[in-house]
């Protein structure tokens, strides 16, 4: 197995990737890592590196602020087209990166390719739970405008995803919503809903932003402007906790006591909310994977990505949604018509 890691993206630059690299490399050693980016910038990160990583040198860098299709099609030595093109061509199995997002996806559409059947991929990370499980949300921005088919494949997709990798037992679909009523929504979730819940999913129905984190069930389904929004304001409120506590037990001498006496729960909470201790996002609904790593990523973000990246290639995952997808009998342009997985009545 070739696992390819985009070097040069992300806030820290090639630092903290390397270090989520060798960490992955010395505990996985049947993974192969292949790291791209300037050899000048990223070699001195891998010295004592094991056996199992190597280098390839990608002379060009797309960046953060970049024009996504743009700068694919310009910059075709760069460390992010460089990995796509490996997996598209199967020298690797999948890819990793942390640059920029747009152009992640871009390269994943025009160089890797979608599934057959398959009309619109969705990115979906797993987002915080208060009880520290993790959900799964897609789509969080690859498609803003989505009709109900492309909802039903989230789903189908997301409930493989959550049982192969995240190994969950039939995990359970929600559709997000502003209520939990059927008849609830706008034109999107109310013709999303009986597609969903005559399907052979562990369906559960709507579910309101509020319950997504009290792990109300395990995969949240959504169109891409709904679901940023939802880890954006994550993110936000996430920050700010972590500010405000930061204040509350550094303002008195009292204070810094009672916080150094809740330092373990403290530290678990931190943990819990913390994305980086839930891996990468994937690019779902491509002929390979492409994993999208938080821009601000330190090494062990990028060590549990490689992890999650190792067990969905090692599944088959992307073979399975395939089948599964064809077995339903979806095809694109059939959004308007129910899926042959769903039951009739």
């Amino acid at each position: 197995m070739k696992i390819a890691i985009d070097a040069m993206g992300g806030d820290q630059g090639p630092a903290a990737a390397m270090e989520g690299v060798v960490a992955a490399a010395r505990r996985y050693p049947d993974v192969n890592l292949v790291v791209i980016g300037r050899e000048e910038r990223v070699r001195p990160y891998l010295a004592g590196a094991p056996d199992n990583v190597s280098l390839v040198h990608a002379e060009e860098v797309i960046a953060s602020d970049d024009e996504p299709v743009r700068a694919v099609r310009r910059k075709s030595r760069s460390s992010i087209v460089t990995a796509a093109r490996m997996v598209q061509e199967g020298a690797c199995d999948a890819m990793l990166s942390a640059g920029n997002t747009g152009a992640l996806m871009t390269a994943g559409l025009l160089i890797v390719g979608r599934m057959q059947g398959v009309a619109r991929p969705a990115l979906a990370p797993i987002l915080p739970t208060l009880r520290g499980k993790g959900v799964l949300v897609l789509d969080v921005g690859a498609n803003m405008d989505p009709e109900p088919g492309h909802l039903w494949q989230y789903a189908v997709m997301g409930s493989l995803y959550a049982e192969k990798v995240l190994g969950i037992d039939r995990p359970a679909v929600g559709l997000l919503n502003v209520g939990t009523e059927a008849g609830k929504g706008n034109r999107l979730t109310k013709e999303t809903y009986p597609l969903l819940s005559r399907s052979t999913l562990n369906f559960v129905g709507n579910v309101e932003a509020r319950d997504v984190f009290a792990e109300t069930c395990d995969v949240v389904v959504c169109d891409g402007f709904v679901g940023n929004v939802l880890l954006k304001t994550l993110e936000g409120v996430g920050m700010g906790i972590f500010v405000q506590l930061k204040e509350l037990f550094t303002s008195t001498a009292t204070a810094k006591l009672v916080g150094l006496l809740m330092h373990t729960g403290l530290e678990d909470f931190r943990r819990r909310m913390d994305y980086r201790e839930y891996g990468g996002a994937p690019l779902l609904g491509l002929k390979g994977l492409l994993v999208k790593v938080h821009g601000s990523s330190n090494g062990r973000a990028f060590e549990v990505a490689i992890g999650q990246t190792r067990r969905f290639v090692a599944e088959g995952v992307t073979r399975l949604m395939q089948e599964r997808l064809r077995e339903s009998g979806f095809t694109v342009g059939s959004e308007d018509r129910a899926p042959n997985l769903c039951e009739e009545g």
